[in-house]
């Protein structure tokens, strides 16, 4: 008989776990193999049969926040409507973070932090968002760059999304910042004739 195979995928979902956990809590630098290892009950040889190391599960917990995000964000139905998509497109994406916090630590401000850029590829997990942005934007809805506007909402959706995952925001506070938010960023690219229909009628916001 041979050996049993001790590297299996349940060894490789635990270390994933424990990795995503570790790295999106504490210090990157303090992070070692043997304790990603103990973590997830296996030996370090396992870290280095499974990722060819730390930077490459790192690698791979980056990976899984990517798809993850860019899964659930391609995932909401488009309509006629840019601007309707973009709100559909900007809750998506809160909600994503909300429930995957450790992914989305790891991806925006952990192990590895996604860096914008002015290349956005297929798998790109911002890419449905310019994509809309594309679109209000040859409508006359938005008028800009699209990589700047893009830009300028995801820094605002991420400034939320991580006041919210701190605890400075909840309940009703992080419902109103949420929407005056997004209003604030699409106004100010708006065109004069959108301008308008993008203002909220509640005198309360």
């Amino acid at each position: 008989m041979g050996r049993p195979r001790t590297n299996d995928a349940a060894v490789r979902e635990r270390l994933l776990a424990c990795a995503t956990e570790m790295f999106a809590t504490r210090p990157q630098e303090s992070v070692t193999v043997r304790a990603l290892a103990t973590a997830a009950g296996t030996s370090t040889a396992a870290v280095y049969t499974l990722f060819q190391g730390k930077d490459g599960l790192i690698r791979e917990v980056r990976d899984q926040a990517v798809a993850g995000l860019f899964q659930d964000l391609t995932a909401v139905p488009g309509s006629e409507d840019a601007l309707k998509d973009l709100y559909a497109l900007s809750v998506a994406y809160r909600l994503w973070g909300i429930e995957h916090r450790h992914l989305y630590t790891v991806l925006f401000g952990g192990a590895q932090p996604f860096v914008p850029s002015h290349r956005i590829g297929d798998r790109d997990p911002v890419r449905p968002l310019v994509a809309a942005i594309d679109r209000a934007v040859v409508g006359h809805i938005l008028a800009g760059d699209t990589t700047l506007i893009a830009v300028s909402l995801w820094v605002a959706l991420h400034g939320l999304v991580t006041l919210e995952l701190a605890g400075s925001l909840d309940g009703t506070a992080a419902e109103t910042a949420f929407g005056s938010t997004v209003d604030a960023v699409l106004r100010g690219w708006a065109t004069p004739s959108a301008f308008p229909g993008l203002r909220r009628t509640d005198p309360a916001l």
